[in-house]
């Protein structure tokens, strides 16, 4: 297989730091069993039902239509028309590297992927960790396990919590624990010419915990989130600089 695809996957391949560069797994209890990425788990289908249970914490974010906001809250150095397709591939390229895409978020060379596997209609799956500033605790870190599906005909990308996975090699790996697992949805939706972007996440909690829900309240803005930032300039080659506010 050639094209885009096959490029970005060996330039992650490539790049993509070993697992003694991505941070050992905590000293913490367990919140599960080890496991590996079982192709009998539907991604999915396990995010529609953690998000339907109405003891876990839900907060999906207002859909962002990227050319507005770019319209009126930035100036760029060449005309851009930001379409569907360039936000699908942003999301892949996020999935694989989010160190690379939420610097604020991921500690940079801490993402590390393994057992990628074709999936039904050309989606592929792979699990993932990486160091990241907990929710509520930005300036602390924890391991974060996911088990990921890039679903190209939904244009979405599912990111399913773990508590305990196995590395390649069949080690066990544990999830920090000062906060609730999290399975988070990324995709792009709307018109080729008006993309929009969706983002949602759903907590594992016994009960609605409304200081997760005021975290992401009280940080709305008018900007771009900053992985759509990054891809204008890192991949698109083009300057974006935000406005004034009046």
């Amino acid at each position: 297989m050639s094209g885009p695809g096959q490029k970005l996957r060996q330039f992650l391949r490539r790049d993509a730091p070993g697992f003694e560069e991505s941070g050992r797994a905590e000293e913490t209890g367990s919140r599960g069993e080890a496991t590996s990425p079982a192709t009998a788990l539907n991604h999915e289908e396990e995010f529609a039902r953690a998000w339907t249970d109405p003891s876990n914490t839900r907060i999906e974010l207002p859909p962002v239509d990227i050319n507005s906001v770019l319209a009126k809250y930035y100036s760029m150095n060449e005309p851009l028309r930001f379409t569907r397709t360039m936000l699908w591939d942003m999301e892949v390229k996020k999935a694989y590297r989010p160190d690379l895409y939420i610097p604020s978020v991921v500690l940079e060379g801490s993402a590390r992927y393994w057992f990628l596997r074709a999936a039904a209609n050309g989606a592929e799956s792979f699990v993932r960790c990486s160091q990241q500033r907990l929710w509520l605790d930005p300036s602390e870190r924890g391991l974060v396990l996911e088990q990921v599906l890039l679903n190209p005909t939904r244009q979405s990308a599912t990111f399913i919590g773990a508590a305990r996975l196995l590395d390649q090699d069949g080690n066990v790996l544990r999830a920090g624990e000062r906060q609730p697992l999290f399975h988070v949805e990324h995709s792009a939706d709307g018109d080729d010419s008006r993309p929009l972007n969706r983002w949602r996440i759903v907590y594992l909690t016994d009960k609605r915990e409304q200081k997760l829900i005021q975290r992401f309240t009280l940080e709305r803005q008018v900007w771009l989130r900053e992985f759509v930032e990054i891809y204008i300039r890192s991949d698109l080659g083009i300057d974006l600089t935000r406005k004034e506010r009046l």
